[in-house]
């Protein structure tokens, strides 16, 4: 069992506030708009970490999970190191810190309630992961963080996914191009259930998570306990495989690029 004074400060890119047990989970990177990372000490490793100690807390009744400014993870984060790709430790890291995030986020025995406030281009598939998703109007979804930017196999959770919530052709359009679903069509696709107004946003999630503290809070943590039943199953099905082609992806761009440079 984890408290909340333990972890509040814990992390560099998750920031946390709780009141009458609904805890907001904020993304950010130094106060501001939130931006990937994957070195050791970045975001890809303190994600995972985050949603456990937030799933250890028996205090919280319901989460919520946003980010900070225009966009909830519009990019990468150019300011930290770029590991290094080759080394076989550095997979190694990668595997356990990505088996991590989608399982203790669904570990998270309590209602999670997605609060979208921009664009979701980096693992667009953990926020989507929320049992309700609120969307900023100016919220757009996609992949932009493995084949559109990277050149690698989006292997690590998101083609597990978006053929669950897209259907498997649709999926394999958005992975493969990039794609950019907007915050209306996806409340037509259905992984989106409300659009706001984006100064209305987190105001709404708050109104939300008070309705949910009015329901038992056993029958809440059951309900997510049943629902993410199926969900759960997939994404460790299929964590192994995929990371495993994603790092053989990474492995054939090093090697065309030294074979370019006649190295």
């Amino acid at each position: 069992m984890s408290r909340l004074a333990e972890y509040q400060d814990r992390f560099e890119t998750v920031a946390f506030r709780r009141e009458d047990g609904i805890l907001e989970m904020r993304l950010h990177r130094d106060g501001g708009e939130a931006s990937w990372s994957a070195d050791e000490t970045g975001m890809n490793g303190e994600l995972g970490r985050a949603f456990a100690a937030v799933a250890d807390d028996l205090e919280n009744r319901v989460v919520i999970f946003t980010g900070t400014g225009e966009n909830w993870l519009g990019g990468l984060d150019m300011n930290r190191p770029f590991p290094d790709i080759e080394n076989p430790a550095f997979w190694a890291r990668i595997e356990r810190e990505t088996r991590a995030m989608p399982e203790n986020l669904l570990r998270i025995p309590v209602p999670v309630i997605g609060a979208v406030n921009g664009n979701a281009f980096i693992h667009a598939e953990l926020i989507a992961m929320s049992d309700i998703v609120l969307a900023s109007h100016r919220a757009r979804f996609a992949d932009k963080g493995h084949i559109v930017l990277n050149g690698v196999v989006a292997g690590d959770g998101a083609h597990a996914w978006w053929p669950l919530v897209l259907g498997p052709s649709r999926a394999r359009y958005f992975l493969l191009t990039g794609e950019e679903i907007d915050a209306q069509e996806a409340k037509q696709i259905g992984f989106v259930h409300e659009v706001v107004p984006h100064d209305k946003l987190l105001d709404r999630a708050w109104l939300l998570a008070r309705e949910l503290l009015t329901r038992p809070d056993l029958s809440l943590r059951y309900m997510r306990q049943l629902m993410n039943r199926s969900i759960k199953q997939a994404m460790l099905a299929e964590h192994g495989y995929g990371l495993a082609l994603e790092a053989l992806s990474a492995a054939d761009l090093i090697y065309n690029q030294r074979k370019a440079e006649g190295r």
